[in-house]
């Protein structure tokens, strides 16, 4: 598809995820490009600083890697006396894959919570995670960042419902489907800026000198409903940094 896009000798090219930006890189070295990724862009090679992109990249960074223990700390705030947790991470995503868990795992061993880490490369893969998350006896899931759990994020809020599973993902967007808990940074932000970013691009500006903007703003919303619906009780310090309860 990025291929395609070089082919058709588009003007600039928005490119989200991770692997799409890495594609778009691969395929043009001259063609602007916009991207948003939620893993470290100069680690992975879309741009050579922060600040100095180069070449024909630019783009938006959400926090991620830097939050993803705070969501495992955030549940265990929620059921402080489960001792055994699970992270949810997509194989097939290997840069986010290994950094979220990498992040967790030691988040884990510094609260002293036991971490499985299980792994889903298709939405398919849903119904064995959470068989799975029984026998562990698992007290509460980190689901990873990725377009695959974004994409199934209905689907993973009703399993965590019916399998009565206390969670945590990045978006808003899951709580508000009945998931427990979510905590990251805007998705719409992020997208209006990649958005602003190729309008400059459009009227005559250069990726290059464009610096990567970091996201700063995060979110935390409550399913309250959800929570009483798990015999859980949220701490009052924790429901009033809520950005917003859902009841």
């Amino acid at each position: 598809m990025a291929a395609d896009l070089v082919h058709r000798e588009v003007t600039v090219i928005t490119a989200t995820p991770t692997l799409a930006a890495l594609a778009a890189r691969t395929a043009t070295t001259t063609i602007p490009i916009v991207f948003e990724t939620g893993a470290d862009p100069v680690k992975i090679g879309l741009v050579a600083s922060l600040n100095r992109p180069g070449g024909n990249v630019t783009g938006v960074t959400q926090l991620n890697n830097e939050i993803a223990p705070k969501r495992l700390e955030l549940l265990h705030e929620l059921i402080p006396t489960a001792t055994v947790m699970a992270l949810l991470v997509n194989p097939a995503d290997p840069i986010i894959a290994e950094a979220n868990s990498s992040a967790v795992l030691s988040a884990a061993h510094r609260l002293g919570l036991e971490l499985h880490v299980l792994n889903a490369s298709s939405e398919r893969d849903f119904d064995a995670v959470f068989a799975k998350l029984l026998q562990l006896r698992a007290g509460g899931l980190v689901i990873g960042a990725g377009v695959l759990f974004n994409a199934g994020i209905e689907q993973l809020a009703a399993l965590t419902v019916q399998h009565a599973v206390p969670a945590i993902f990045e978006t808003r967007e899951f709580v508000t489907a009945g998931g427990l808990i979510s905590y990251g940074s805007s998705i719409a932000d992020a997208y209006r800026s990649v958005g602003v970013y190729t309008g400059r691009i459009l009227k005559g500006e250069k990726p290059a000198d464009l610096p990567v903007q970091q996201a700063t703003k995060v979110e935390l919303y409550i399913n309250l409903k959800t929570a009483t619906a798990l015999g859980i009780t949220v701490p009052l310090p924790l429901s009033g940094r809520a950005d917003e309860l859902i009841e």
